[in-house]
């Protein structure tokens, strides 16, 4: 049970690295079972580093990654009762049926994605166990999955700095696309769901990114 999530706020990305890094190891040191792969979830709102947060520890612990991204739930399965719930646009069933099982299972995990323009699922290659997973992405700590991680991350930023990265990073007909369905989204599960509160470390990348 997590009391009070460290909040870390530098000036600069090396040292927010360097911080979570340390973190993750002090606690991988006084948790890890030697026979059992330790899962990083990392979760925020769009724009505020996760995928990059993700690659810089992907690289420093040469570790497995998945996007929640990947796990966009089915055409058929988006009810209006399941799109109502918070975070329900995700297929979460999947995630634990081809992520979560076989990676405490010690077995490989073949990936798939969703493609939205065939309505499919589009394999993207078969990872083998290693010692340290990462899931990245929105909805990460979602309710349904959260109990699977060992170590928990939320990313977070102002309003004004999410607005500024994503029209630098997708252009203005992106970011209108992002205010008036994604965020909302994502907001909506924030202030239901409460990522933040029940994660180990809460990043605000306002000032580094």
């Amino acid at each position: 049970m997590i009391d009070t999530p460290i909040i870390l706020m530098e000036n600069t990305k090396q040292a927010i690295i360097d911080e979570i890094i340390a973190q993750i190891d002090l606690f991988v040191k006084e948790n890890k079972s030697a026979k059992r792969t330790f899962i990083i979830g990392i979760d925020g709102r769009c724009g505020s580093g996760k995928t990059t947060l993700s690659k810089m520890l992907v690289a420093h612990y040469h570790a497995n990654c998945f996007h929640m991204d990947d796990f966009y739930l089915p055409l058929d399965m988006r009810t209006r009762e399941r799109m109502s719930q918070p975070g329900g646009n995700v297929h979460y069933e999947r995630f634990l049926e081809e992520v979560i099982a076989p990676v405490r299972a010690g077995e490989p995990v073949i990936y798939q994605t969703y493609d939205c323009s065939t309505q499919s699922l589009k394999t993207l290659g078969t990872y083998d166990p290693k010692s340290i997973v990462i899931v990245e992405g929105a909805y990460a700590l979602h309710p349904l999955i959260r109990e699977h991680y060992d170590f928990k991350l939320f990313v977070t930023h102002t309003p004004e700095c999410q607005k500024s990265r994503i029209l630098e990073r997708n252009g203005e007909k992106k970011l209108y696309e992002f205010e008036l369905r994604w965020i909302p989204l994502e907001e909506f599960y924030i202030s239901n769901c409460k990522p933040d509160a029940i994660c180990n470390v809460l990043i605000d990348t306002s000032k580094a990114w």
